[in-house]
């Protein structure tokens, strides 16, 4: 079901794929052990968040602004391929589970750099 309410951040590529990583780190991270509730699963469920509300949180500013929330989102997406790898380090996640986070954030830090280069472009621009 699609809301009557719409905001302008949600049609941004990026912003949809963040929030779907998002979900993705949210489902694996239920199968961490208890021990890791309000530590590593906590964190990394944060990290994600993050990404995704750096975007929302920066959008209605102006180009100028949302240059700063994009790179606080890069930097989230960096601190989750750290979360990631001890996962993997402590075998909470398969190889082929942290290729696929790897290859997430990829993609998503490639399309915030993209945007934030556009966003630069336009400001050199004026």
């Amino acid at each position: 079901m699609e809301s009557e309410y719409h905001f302008k951040f949600e049609d941004l590529l990026v912003y949809q794929k963040a929030m779907d990583f998002t979900e993705f780190v949210d489902a694996l991270t239920k199968d961490f052990p208890p021990r890791e509730l309000y530590a590593l699963s906590s964190q990394f469920r944060r990290a994600s968040d993050s990404i995704g509300l750096n975007i929302a949180e920066g959008y209605t500013g102006s180009d100028a602004q949302f240059i700063k929330p994009i790179n606080h989102a890069i930097h989230s997406s960096n601190e989750c391929i750290s979360a990631n790898e001890k996962a993997f380090r402590r075998k909470y996640i398969s190889f082929e589970q942290s290729e696929n986070i790897r290859k997430e954030v990829t993609i998503i830090q490639k399309m915030l750099t993209g945007l934030r280069s556009k966003i630069r472009l336009r400001l050199n621009k004026k």
